[in-house]
């Protein structure tokens, strides 16, 4: 079919498979997949690819540390979320609009940046859009890109295991927050510091960020929206402290955590029956397209996370956007033919009746 990571054109179709489809749509399988690291050596890494001869220690677990701090100030925060939802109808339709868009800008911080670009490298982005996407990601505050894009492949490698981060294995709440709230399994540290990060050490923007992540989360994440609608329409300083800085970084958060909960445990596996992440479209809503969760642990190098492009997801539309206006380039996308070869192979059946 299609050459692996064919530079043809501006979006790259991946993967070849040996396959027949039949008159009615069903293909038959004739010849196993490749194996992923061929797909992924264009990228030039394979850190986010399942690792399947990980094998977890035996014996008991370490004991839960608890990380008070955390605990504590994400108490305050959600606390401080529910005073920002009570002050709702108090707040001007301009401070509202303006918490929506500093959450879609965030969100895009944290969706088309550490996750798609500098996570599992799906496309490339010009200096002016790198910039744009620090910015974005600062104020998101969910850790910089470096130390966000080393946890989150070490979550693809070694996926619903110790060395996990949010392993949902261990229940909601433990891979919804609770995994911030406590000290990391050795495991997960031991796995991150083998990961090769040349890449994002190489990226002096993210290096820069690094840095200067503290006072960079102070401005964009907290003053900033803040500043913006009690300075230019005069409101009032709680609610404009309240609703777009505190209630809108908390609903970010909490739309980025069910990605790593509810999209691990409720949904149908159209693709990879065997993984436990699912297709989940609520999520997908609030997380700007990173619901199609089943496909991205299946092909994590396609750059839209899905095969039904800007359907629920914001962000393929923005990374298409960034092409068309050239500040973007080199998507990764999955063939047709062996998406449906892989549905054919390895899914729950549920794209029949979808």
């Amino acid at each position: 079919l299609s050459k692996e990571f064919s530079s043809a054109s501006s979006t790259t179709a991946v993967g070849t498979v040996t396959s027949r489809v039949t008159k009615n749509g069903n293909a038959i399988v004739e010849k196993d997949f490749p194996n992923h690291e061929d797909l992924a050596r264009d990228r030039g890494m394979v850190d986010d690819l399942f690792d399947d001869t990980y094998r977890e220690k035996e014996g008991p677990k370490p004991p839960l540390r608890y990380v008070w701090r955390n605990i504590i100030l994400m108490s305050l925060l959600h606390i401080g979320a529910i005073i920002g939802l009570v002050l709702i109808p108090s707040a001007k339709i301009q401070t509202l609009a303006w918490a929506v868009l500093c959450f879609v800008l965030s969100a895009l911080g944290i969706t088309a940046g550490s996750h798609r670009l500098w996570s599992h490298r799906s496309y490339k982005a010009t200096l002016p859009l790198r910039i744009f996407l620090t910015i974005a990601n600062s104020m998101a505050f969910q850790n910089d890109i470096y130390e966000w894009a080393r946890d989150h492949r070490v979550h693809h490698k070694f996926s619903e295991t110790d060395a996990d981060p949010h392993n949902a294995m261990r229940g909601f709440f433990f891979s919804h927050i609770g995994w911030l709230l406590v000290r990391k399994h050795p495991d997960v540290i031991e796995k991150g510091q083998k990961l090769d990060l040349s890449d994002l050490k190489a990226d002096k923007v993210v290096m820069f960020q690094r840095r200067y992540y503290k006072p960079s989360v102070v401005l964009l994440c907290f003053t900033l929206p803040t500043v913006v609608p009690w300075y230019f329409w005069d409101e009032s300083i709680v609610i404009s402290f309240f609703i777009p800085a505190i209630l809108r970084y908390a609903l970010g958060l909490n739309a980025t955590w069910l990605v790593n909960s509810a999209a691990h445990m409720f949904g149908n596996r159209p693709y990879d029956q065997y993984i436990n992440p699912r297709e989940n479209p609520l999520v997908s809503l609030g997380a700007l397209g990173e619901g199609f969760h089943n496909y991205h642990h299946t092909f994590p190098y396609d750059y839209s996370t899905s095969e039904f492009g800007w359907r629920f997801n914001l962000t393929t539309a923005f990374i298409d956007l960034m092409c068309l206006l050239g500040l973007a380039s080199d998507r990764k996308k999955v063939s047709k033919e062996v998406i449906l070869a892989r549905k054919m192979r390895t899914g729950d059946g549920s794209h029949k009746s979808g």
